[in-house]
Formats: C-alpha cells, sequence, structure tokens
C-alpha cells in the first residue's frame, strides 16, 4: 500500500494507572501510576491493514497529579496531530482520577473536526487481568470510525461524551458514567454502535491556544463547597488574599452548592463579598445528575449541568478570555 493511502492514529501518553506498575500481579491497587512509557503500551496492540499506529509521550505522571501546564502542552499536541491531513484521530492514554477534567478541558480548547479519544485503566499494566489494553483497543476502533469528531472518552467498552463524563467509582471497571444523559455509543468486538450523535465539536478555540501556550500558570480558580453547618473561613480568606495584593490570589472560584444551586447563609453572603473583591463566583451542584435551573432572584450566575470540577475549567478558560479582550461565558 501506497505511503499516501496509509492512515494514522497517534496515541499520547500522559501516564496514569494504564502505565502503573505493581510488584505483584495480583496486587490491583498498591501500584505506582506512571512508569510504563505510551510506545510499550501500544506494542501489542493489533491495527487494521493500512493503519498506522504512532505513539508520542507527553507527560508521565498520576492524574491526580495533572497540571495545567500538561494540558497546554496536550493541548498543542493534539491540534498538531489532528491538522496532519493522513491522522484519523488522536488516542490519549489517561489516569481516571482526573480524566474528566482533561477532557473538558480539550472539549473547550479544540477545534475537533476528527476525534479525540481519551482511554484508561483501573488495573495497572501489570495486573493478572489489566483493563488497558482493550482500552486502548477500543479508543483506537472509535478513532478510526467514519464521520467520529469531538472529544470522548472511552472505558469499558462505553464510549462517553467530555461534557457527560464522570468517575463514579472507586474501583470497579466500569468506573465512568455519562449520567441522565447517557453514553454516545457502545465498543463491541472492534465495532462501535452509536446511540446518539457525535459531540459536537466547539469551533474556534476560546481561548487561543496560543494564549494558552503564553500562561505562565492558570489563573487561580478555587472550588468551595456548602453543607450543613457551613462557615465563611475559605471565602472570606480569599477575599483577604485578594485585597492584600497576595501573590497568585485567587481569580475566581466555583461553589459547590447544594441541589438547584442553593449555598448556606454563610456561603451565600461570603460569596457576596467575593464579588465585590473582584473575584468571579460561578455555582455548580453537587447533585450527579440534573442541571440547576436558573430563577430571576438569583444573584449569583450558575454552571447549568457541569460538576464542580468542570465548572472550574469553564471559569478559568472564562478568566482568560476575558484577559484577551472577549467576553467571558
Amino acid at each position: 500500500m501506497s505511503d499516501q493511502a496509509r492512515r494514522r492514529v497517534v496515541v499520547l501518553g500522559t501516564g496514569g494507572t494504564i502505565a502503573g506498575r505493581a510488584s505483584s500481579a495480583q496486587d490491583n491497587i498498591g501500584y505506582v501510576a506512571g512508569e510504563v512509557g505510551v510506545s510499550d503500551l501500544v506494542a501489542g496492540i493489533d491495527v487494521p491493514d493500512g493503519i498506522v499506529l504512532m505513539s508520542e509521550q507527553v507527560a508521565q505522571v498520576d492524574s491526580k497529579d495533572m497540571e495545567f501546564s500538561i494540558w497546554c502542552d496536550l493541548a498543542n499536541r493534539c491540534a498538531h496531530w489532528l491538522a496532519e491531513p493522513d491522522v484519523a484521530g488522536v488516542v490519549i492514554t489517561h489516569g481516571t482520577d482526573t480524566l474528566e477534567e482533561t477532557a473538558y478541558f480539550l472539549h473547550r480548547v479544540l477545534d475537533a473536526p476528527k476525534p479525540v479519544v481519551l482511554t484508561c485503566a483501573m488495573r495497572p499494566s501489570t495486573a493478572q487481568s489489566p483493563d488497558g489494553p482493550i482500552n486502548v483497543r477500543d479508543a483506537i476502533a472509535v478513532a478510526l470510525t467514519e464521520g467520529a469528531c469531538g472529544v470522548m472518552a472511552v472505558c469499558a467498552g462505553t464510549v462517553h461524551a467530555a461534557v457527560d463524563v464522570r468517575k463514579v467509582h472507586t474501583y470497579r471497571l466500569d468506573a465512568f458514567s455519562s449520567g441522565e444523559g447517557g453514553p454516545v455509543g457502545f465498543v463491541e468486538e472492534g465495532h462501535v454502535r452509536l446511540l446518539k450523535p457525535w459531540p459536537a465539536t466547539v469551533g474556534p478555540a476560546t481561548p487561543a491556544l496560543a494564549r494558552l501556550a503564553s500562561a505562565v500558570e492558570a489563573p487561580r480558580v478555587e472550588i468551595v463547597f456548602t453543607h450543613a453547618n457551613a462557615r465563611s473561613w475559605v471565602l472570606d480568606a480569599l477575599v483577604q488574599e485578594r485585597r492584600a495584593g497576595v501573590p497568585h490570589a485567587a481569580q475566581g472560584v466555583v461553589l459547590a452548592a447544594t441541589g438547584n444551586g442553593t449555598l448556606h447563609r454563610e456561603i451565600e453572603a461570603a460569596a457576596a463579598r467575593a464579588q465585590e473583591a473582584g473575584i468571579s463566583v460561578l455555582r455548580a451542584t453537587r447533585c450527579s445528575d440534573g442541571r440547576i435551573l436558573a430563577k430571576p432572584t438569583d444573584s449569583l450566575p450558575d454552571a447549568g449541568g457541569l460538576s464542580p470540577v468542570k465548572a472550574r475549567i469553564a471559569l478559568l478558560l472564562d478568566i482568560l478570555s476575558a484577559g484577551d479582550g472577549a467576553s467571558p461565558g
């Protein structure tokens, strides 16, 4: 087959459990994440005729330690490979702990007319029955599916849109859910069965990837939970730092609210003080399903159906966009 007829799938490695090692094949939890290189992870993966599998190590971390700088590097490498005409799609090997955050970040900053598929494992590569290899195969199958586009996650044979995916279990192999919206589809023996359309792409990156690359570090955006007997100490401390001009003081805060975006009275009062101090405030619900339904009397904006961790990314990007002269939104 001529080089012109070949198609490539690029696998970008970031570490995680899928690249983990344990001292015993019977040990599925006492491992060190991010020990195995992505080239080794894909070495035994069979691909269809005419497909070339490439790999590139972008990072090698336990995903609990994911950083904004890695997100920026990953986004730029995705953009680079997506622009190559013969690249069918990009697969990203990732830890499960923050996969939903990375997926949502890439969804927001990439124009992805081709598929970007994150995959993972709940067992290390040294396990007696590792789940990583089949997850990688399934992710490649999605990346090669005709018409596929957007940012997705594939785990345990299920395809999730980046906007919907959440980790919902600490241990089982099928650890992710798309909530009440349901998954995009399933991978069955290497073939994708769609349940709904491929996830829409965001379009031109906002803020631009160039702006992300030039940022020394992300704007500081914290998450504060409201709960029974809540007090305002954390929010008040953020306000004090802001007013004192402390370097890298918080520019935003997401309030993980109860129910339909409700807040303990002390948290609500402190949030108003935070806004007055120039801190952007956004409410997100703690509930795993549903979305915040806005009321005319609401004094604080809400994140709709985004989880608190995804709302944090949305607010972070809005702050960066505002720094570009764009309107937050």
